[in-house]
């Protein structure tokens, strides 16, 4: 059976899963690239060979000749196209966030709830990165003990000119909570938010660090830079009563010049993670084809944690000290 998939967005997210969707999934085809910019979406589709392309995003995902929809469009509107696409029946990959806020998550679980199957995959494609996947497993067995703390960093070039502090916790630390509370297999029960004493906080980028409890007992540091200057840098470290594990990053060059021994940062997230995007749309190929979800994959309940951890991060920052994460109790449908 060939999937047929609709792309809904085709900027910088979008064209990266249209190519992936061409390139490296076979059993798929591009059916649609949906895009408000006609221009846009013509060029993608013909980057890529997809069938055809479309400006209305809900009319998209009705189609008849569409068996499922990759969301990339505005955060947004991530809540109601995925709430279209479980109306019509069809398996969503939405890209992170599932909705800005946790009220909206909770409508998507709630519809999927009723629909009676599990319909969503939210785009935490960080649980399929062969680093965190590694560290995750050596926790599992045995080798690290107990985990106690989990560092974690998140560095980018520059940030856009509209970039607050606030949006560091709400559009870039959610992969971070995301992928701690899924290698510690735990909840978050508190967060605290601050930033430097000596820069301008209102400054575009201004670094961002939080620390989190855990319902097991760890604790969780989270630095967001997204003015470092220097290259995308992503790193992390998992302590645990034995011993640690540091990620490591794919590296396939190094460069000595000049009495220096060189490796280069990528300027964005894209080659450090391609492999994970390429497992996770691949695991997502095979829900849509089987109905039986990844183990791996964040799910809508998953979703709505990062959201939900994001606002507490939120009013932690702007309230000052430790706010209370207050996460209503899972349903029984997502314990599957």
């Amino acid at each position: 059976m060939t999937v047929r998939i609709a792309v809904i967005g085709a900027g910088i997210m979008g064209a990266d899963h249209a190519r992936i969707v061409a390139g490296d999934l076979p059993g798929a085809v591009l059916q649609v690239v949906c895009d408000p910019s006609q221009k846009r979406a013509r060029a993608l589709a013909e980057e890529c060979g997809a069938k055809d392309v479309a400006s209305d995003a809900l009319a998209t995902i009705a189609r008849s000749d569409v068996d499922a929809a990759l969301i990339a469009s505005p955060d947004e509107t991530h809540a109601s196209l995925t709430l279209a696409a479980i109306e019509a029946g069809k398996p969503v990959l939405c890209e992170k966030p599932l909705a800005p806020s946790s009220a909206d998550c909770m409508r998507v679980i709630q519809a999927e709830m009723k629909a009676g199957r599990l319909f969503v995959q939210i785009g935490f494609m960080r649980r399929f990165d062969p680093a965190y996947a590694e560290m995750k497993a050596l926790l599992s067995v045995g080798t690290l003990g107990q985990a106690v703390i989990m560092h974690n960093f998140h560095r980018n070039v520059s940030a856009p000119a509209n970039f607050t502090g606030l949006m560091a916790i709400t559009n870039s630390a959610p992969h971070e909570f995301d992928v701690a509370r899924f290698v510690l297999d735990t909840d978050y029960s508190s967060i605290s938010a601050f930033q430097p004493a000596g820069v301008d906080a209102s400054r575009t980028g201004a670094p961002v660090f939080m620390v989190l409890e855990t319902s097991g007992g760890q604790l969780v540091n989270i630095e967001i830079n997204n003015n470092a200057a220097y290259g995308y840098d992503v790193r992390g470290e998992l302590v645990g009563e034995k011993g640690s594990v540091f990620l490591g990053a794919p590296v396939h060059s190094r460069i000595n010049i000049e009495l220096q021994s060189l490796e280069r940062y990528a300027p964005d997230w894209r080659p450090r993670f391609a492999e994970a995007y390429r497992l996770q749309n691949k695991a997502w190929l095979k829900f849509v084809e089987t109905g039986v979800p990844s183990p791996i994959a964040a799910n809508a309940w998953d979703g709505y944690c990062a959201t939900l951890t994001a606002e507490a991060g939120v009013k932690a920052l702007s309230e000052g000290g430790k706010v209370v994460v207050e996460c209503a109790e899972k349903p029984a449908f997502y314990h599957r």
